[in-house]
């Protein structure tokens, strides 16, 4: 493998390495593998998943390849659409009002200096829930896809829950076989703000954010009334707000946007000792 540059980005401590992939430098079939090894803490880069910018079809500017940590390929990422619209832009790949394919269908994006908003592609409605007992926690989880599967589960103590070791059994309940789901827990602070943690799928530990998973729990509270604002402001584990905005009916909007900060972290240059076992 030759030698290629990368970008390191981060959405509200969703941590992600990006790589210009224009001109093919990594094969296709060879980028799951190449993303668990750039995502691997202390032998690699270090990162909840990366990301391959690729050509499009002439109706967008530019494509997607996501992967997440474990080298499982994913149809979407809020922050990391967030956060490699922001390079696109930067690199000259994209406009600053911009398009661009996922496997969950099209991203429009506005980069404006650090903050950029996302329209994600069309969600689908709450699914019905299930009731889960694991790790001797009994939670009822709603299920909602946002182009990957999350389930949502509201709790009042969510600062004490152990997000990992209830958010790994659950994650792969046979409630949400067979392909597991994303879990969030979440708590309504008022008519337009929640806080959320979320255990992601693929990364298999718990995230500092989610942006999915905010768009998963923003639009449920909304479609069950637990939230009466259209703004609604989730706050991550990080600390950080990541703000969710709809248009149309809440249990089936018409439009979803995602808006947050990302940080350009530093970019630098895979060597092969990075394939080294």
């Amino acid at each position: 493998m030759e030698k290629f540059a990368f970008y390191k980005y981060s959405g509200h401590g969703n941590d992600f390495v990006i790589v210009d992939n224009w001109d093919g430098l990594v094969p296709e079939k060879d980028m799951g593998k190449i993303a668990k090894l750039m995502c691997r803490p202390k032998f690699g880069i270090g990162a909840d998943g990366a990301v391959f910018i690729i050509p499009g079809p002439d109706e967008v500017d530019f494509a997607w390849r996501f992967f997440n940590a474990d080298g499982s390929e994913a149809d979407m990422c809020g922050n990391a659409s967030r956060c490699a619209a922001h390079l696109a832009n930067t690199i000259g790949i994209a406009p600053a009002e911009m398009s661009f394919k996922t496997k969950a269908g099209i991203v429009e994006a506005e980069v404006n200096d650090r903050q950029v908003k996302v329209h994600l592609p069309k969600i689908g409605r709450p699914e019905g829930a299930a009731l889960v007992e694991v790790e001797g926690v009994s939670l009822t989880y709603h299920r909602l896809n946002v182009g990957v599967p999350h389930a949502v589960a509201w709790v009042e103590d969510l600062d004490n829950l152990n997000v990992f070791k209830v958010g790994r059994a659950v994650r792969r309940h046979p409630a949400f076989a067979p392909e597991g789901s994303n879990i969030n827990f979440a708590k309504v602070l008022g008519p337009g703000k929640l806080a959320l943690r979320t255990y992601e799928r693929g990364v298999e530990d718990e995230t500092l954010a989610c942006g999915t998973g905010a768009v998963a729990t923003a639009m449920l509270a909304a479609a069950q009334g637990l939230v009466t604002e259209t703004t609604i402001t989730c706050r991550t584990k990080g600390g950080d707000e990541l703000t969710v905005s709809y248009e149309g009916p809440a249990d089936g909007p018409d439009k979803v946007f995602m808006e947050g900060k990302v940080r350009y972290l530093f970019s630098g240059q895979v060597e092969a000792d990075l394939f080294l076992k």
